[in-house]
């Protein structure tokens, strides 16, 4: 909480400086004043006196509603909050001795998520025996991301960690594009 307040501008009688360079509420610059006379300027105008450059010399106050200031600063940032695109990672598991059609099945499932602008990371899962042969597991790694390539780059290529082999994949920004030039275009439909 302490990391808040110390981003917070001091104002009004927080101001203990002796004098300051003062802004005017419309911007324009008025000059160098006593911190007092500065702040009776803003309350003559029903404003806050804020210090905005504190380490300026001397530092610099504004003529402004701070009230207005804030909420507009909330607003700011809750827009930027909604256009943050948020990348979620998705899992797809794959065995050693995976059948042709569970194979397609589940590389299916992974293009969804590309197409949805996540990314995937693929696990092999080796068990007893199957450990023996890494091969198998890279040998299908390598498959699906030569099958993928038009639509997916590879983030971190396939590596062993204890008995499962992983590799990240990404969408390629064409299609993330892609993907959020067709969500502007729905949320434009449903605001007619």
């Amino acid at each position: 909480m302490s990391a808040i307040a110390a981003q917070e501008p001091r104002l009004n009688e927080k101001i203990t400086v002796r004098e300051c360079r003062l802004i005017g509420y419309d911007g324009s610059q008025m000059g160098i004043y006593p911190t007092v006379q500065a702040r009776r300027i803003a309350e003559d105008e029903g404003y806050d006196l804020v210090e905005i450059a504190p380490n300026a010399d001397p530092p610099v106050c504004r003529i402004m509603d701070y009230g207005k200031y804030k909420y507009d600063q909330a607003i700011k940032a809750k827009q930027a909050r909604k256009n943050q695109s948020k990348i979620e990672t998705k899992e797809m598991k794959f065995r050693p001795k995976i059948d042709v059609g569970d194979y397609n099945t589940k590389k299916k499932h992974v293009l969804r998520f590309l197409e949805q602008g996540d990314k995937v990371k693929i696990t092999i899962m080796f068990r007893g025996r199957e450990m023996s042969h890494p091969d198998q597991g890279l040998s299908i790694l390598e498959k699906l991301s030569d099958d993928l390539k038009d639509v997916a780059v590879i983030e971190s290529p396939p590596k062993m960690e204890g008995r499962n082999m992983h590799m990240l994949i990404a969408p390629l920004p064409a299609a993330v594009k892609k993907k959020k030039d067709q969500e502007s275009k729905d949320e434009q439909g449903k605001d007619e």
